[in-house]
């Protein structure tokens, strides 16, 4: 019998599971929507459950012997995310379950379990210092109406807000940003309409950044800055009690304009942080959870890790 472990992903973009065995070797991945937020709450329970039945399909359900779950608004979203753990345990009886929010395997991916601070910048952004031991520091991760400064739906509706002001008439130096987010979302009157009513309202911000990111416009540039240097002013906020040790993951660092100002603002606030390119993503870092709750059982963390 193959021993498996069990590595979950559940985004603001999408969520992927993967299966490897014990020595490393993928044994199944698969998909699922993103993790989208409406008036009940967070999906991300719903989603990490259909990926667990999902991959009993793939093995026997005695060779998965451990459960990483990184989601995202697990904390602050579920009511109980406990219960998840016990749910999942119902699944797969013989394994070891953890459930974190997704900054923790953001953390363990990028710095392969080492101390240090992880800022994750995609749909939304979350900052995490820890060492997994005692210091937990969150910054951020606060959601697209009170937070994710610098993520991938501030950059969106930023953007918008600036087309927005240049239709209105009261800016007059974003053309080319109107321009675009009518080619994206159509009349600015049906704005309103398009965003307002959606449940996954960070995803649909979050993919006009892309369109931002590429334009070769001043005002355009000027936002991707902005975003990386809010990114930076919370990696550094997450610090406190640990190495001088900082990396980022996301989508948005594949933007020079962005990844250079992120490591500019980083020299200038901290010029002894050591930047780590990150060894891994999310996934890679669910599927360290899934060993790690085997190998050496983190203790519960409030707020970040259900055990």
């Amino acid at each position: 019998m193959t021993t498996a472990f069990l590595g979950i992903d559940i985004g603001g973009t999408g969520s992927r599971s993967r299966l490897v065995s014990a020595d490393g070797v993928v044994l199944a991945e698969a998909s699922g929507p993103r993790g989208a937020v409406t008036a009940g709450g967070s999906a991300g329970p719903d989603l990490a459950l259909a990926l667990v039945e999902r991959a009993l399909g793939d093995v026997k359900t005695q060779s998965i012997v451990g459960i990483g779950i990184g989601a995202t608004g697990i904390a602050t979203l579920v009511a109980d995310p406990s219960d998840l753990v016990r749910r999942v345990r119902a699944q797969v009886p013989r394994a070891a379950v953890a459930v974190s929010i997704d900054a923790v395997t953001g953390h363990l991916g990028a710095l392969s379990g080492a101390a240090g601070a992880v800022i994750a910048v995609g749909t939304g952004a979350i900052a995490l210092g820890a060492d997994f031991h005692g210091v937990w520091n969150r910054v951020d991760g606060w959601g697209h109406l009170l937070g994710d400064r610098g993520s991938g739906s501030w950059i969106g509706m930023r953007a918008l807000q600036l087309a927005m002001r240049q239709r209105d008439g009261v800016s007059g130096d974003a053309d080319a940003v109107l321009a675009a987010a009518r080619e994206r979302f159509g009349d600015p009157m049906s704005w309103p309409g398009q965003l307002y009513t959606r449940d996954d309202r960070a995803g649909v911000l979050a993919s006009f950044a892309a369109d931002i990111a590429q334009l070769d416009d001043p005002r355009a540039r000027e936002i991707i800055r902005e975003a990386a240097t809010e990114a930076a002013h919370s990696a550094v906020a997450a610090l406190p009690g640990l190495p001088p040790r900082i990396s980022a993951t996301g989508g948005l660092l594949r933007s020079e304009e962005y990844a250079a100002t992120f490591r500019r603002v980083v020299r200038e606030l901290r010029p002894d942080a050591e930047l780590v390119p990150p060894a891994g993503g999310p996934l890679e870092g669910a599927v360290q959870l899934a060993r790690l709750v085997v190998s050496a059982p983190p203790a519960p963390a409030a707020g970040f890790l259900w055990a």
